[in-house]
């Protein structure tokens, strides 16, 4: 089954991380499973950067599902840029999709997937209201143009 990332959403974060050694496979690739962790951190970066942490000790995101399409295999050495979308906001949940290139090949995507995040109360774990800095960026805009800047990046 193949999931596609809707064509309306925002670039709300860009991540470069390096390809290490250790996340290949027997078969000298990236093994599939790093990909999730690639995305995660994406997210855990973004809601860090616009939240001043990833929880407020009293509510915090967890993911509701996720999935990843592998188009072409990632090998050691090289590095990263993981680009995070939002779309689909909601009142507790907003869906957050990935796509992961290749620094040295950019605009060639190599993956791409997707999470549902649900903001919970840590204390019963019943949904709670998005905070405002991810509620604020719930427009329906479409995906901005190559060039710019999306307007969640850390200056």
């Amino acid at each position: 089954m193949r999931l596609d990332i809707p064509e309306h959403k925002i670039l709300v974060y860009e991540l470069a991380h390096p390809i290490a050694w250790g996340e290949m496979d027997a078969l000298g690739h990236v093994n599939n499973t790093v990909y999730f962790r690639y995305m995660e951190q994406a997210r855990v970066s973004w809601i860090t950067a616009i939240n001043g942490g990833l929880n407020s000790g009293d509510e915090g995101p967890v993911i509701a599902n996720t999935f990843c399409n592998f188009y072409r295999p990632l090998v050691f050495p090289g590095a990263l840029t993981i680009k995070l979308y939002v779309a689909n906001p909601g009142r507790t949940s907003i869906d957050t999709f990935v796509s992961i290139e290749r620094a040295d090949d950019p605009g060639v995507v190599y993956a791409a997937g997707g999470a549902t995040l649900v903001w919970v109360s840590l204390k019963d774990g019943r949904p709670a209201p998005l905070p405002d800095a991810i509620r604020k960026l719930s427009g329906a805009a479409p995906a901005l143009p190559g060039g710019d800047v999306p307007p969640a990046l850390p200056r």
